[in-house]
């Protein structure tokens, strides 16, 4: 475990310190949780990020393509 010093805004340390006392878990538990629970939603937002640039790329390479068909049909 890595041991990390930070500093928290007062109105979010004793929102924290609050519910703490009715969850009954240790605040280092609790900032572990938070930013498991975090890193999890940040890496689903980069993977939505990245999906959506990649079906851009595949949806104009797919018109670009479905373009050169057309021509080929017209030909006949």
């Amino acid at each position: 475990m890595k041991t990390v010093s930070l500093k928290i805004d007062d109105s979010i340390f004793g929102e924290t310190e609050k519910i703490l006392a009715h969850l009954k878990k240790p605040r280092n538990r609790y900032i572990n949780e938070a930013l498991e629970f975090y890193n999890r939603f940040q890496r689903r937002k980069l993977l939505e990020k990245k999906l959506k640039k990649e079906s851009e790329m595949v949806k104009n390479e797919s018109m670009s393509v479905l373009k050169e068909f057309e021509a080929i049909d017209y030909a006949d």
